[in-house]
């Protein structure tokens, strides 16, 4: 640890913002209060409060220096909104037969979990790609990772040319993955270079699959 805070102080370049993860995190909550009562676990606000108890020393954790304590922190309220999402859709799933939801209410879920689906799995990407942002603030730039982005295969002198010559993807392009993800159900302009991530893409490909083919396809058809 002293090493790692030794290593931080020499960093001359600006760090990765969190606040982007944070702005997910508490829209997933959101979006989750959005669900009817019967597609979630307990009441809808509890998901948020959990995400707000857990961020707080997240955001502390980072800023005192404790960034062993802050990745298990961040790794914890993904799990939580994760567990959270996959219930709600097994739920939804199994109401269909039953008719249970109306088809306003089915479809209003359908864009909720697909959206916060795209949320969870950039925050996945986000934090875990390279040893996560905590480690990408140490790197002088990024040349390995999950994903080859294409600024990864640039040449030194283009990238400085364009003044990324100490690129390092951040929130937004792991969402961007995320996205592409759960719409085209496969990775367009960034291939998957580690195994967890390809795991973490089929798993974010196929709830998508659910989302879009099995309640939004039926709720649009008995609109």
């Amino acid at each position: 640890m002293i090493k790692l805070a030794m290593a931080r102080a020499e960093i001359k370049w600006e760090r990765e913002p969190r606040w982007p993860a944070v702005v997910a995190l508490l829209a997933s909550g959101g979006l989750y209060m959005a669900l009817p009562p019967s597609l979630v676990a307990g009441p809808r606000w509890a998901l948020l409060a959990v995400i707000v108890a857990l961020v707080v020393p997240t955001m502390i954790s980072h800023r005192s220096g404790r960034y062993s304590l802050n990745h298990w922190l961040g790794m914890t309220v993904s799990a939580v909104v994760t567990l959270a999402m996959i219930l709600s859709l097994i739920l939804l799933v199994a109401a269909l037969p039953a008719h249970k939801e109306a088809p306003s209410d089915l479809l209003r879920s359908a864009v909720s979990l697909w959206v916060t689906n795209v949320l969870v799995f950039a925050l996945w990407y986000w934090r875990l790609d390279a040893g996560g942002p905590n480690q990408r603030d140490l790197n002088s730039s990024h040349t390995n990772g999950a994903f080859l982005f294409p600024q990864m295969t640039m040449e030194k002198s283009s990238t400085a040319a364009g003044e990324q010559s100490r690129w390092s993807p951040k929130f937004f392009d792991n969402k961007f993955v995320a996205c592409n993800t759960s719409t085209a159900l496969s990775p367009t302009d960034a291939p998957v270079m580690a195994r967890w991530a390809k795991l973490l893409m089929m798993l974010q490909a196929t709830i998508s699959l659910a989302v879009i083919v099995l309640l939004a396809a039926r709720a649009v058809n008995i609109l």
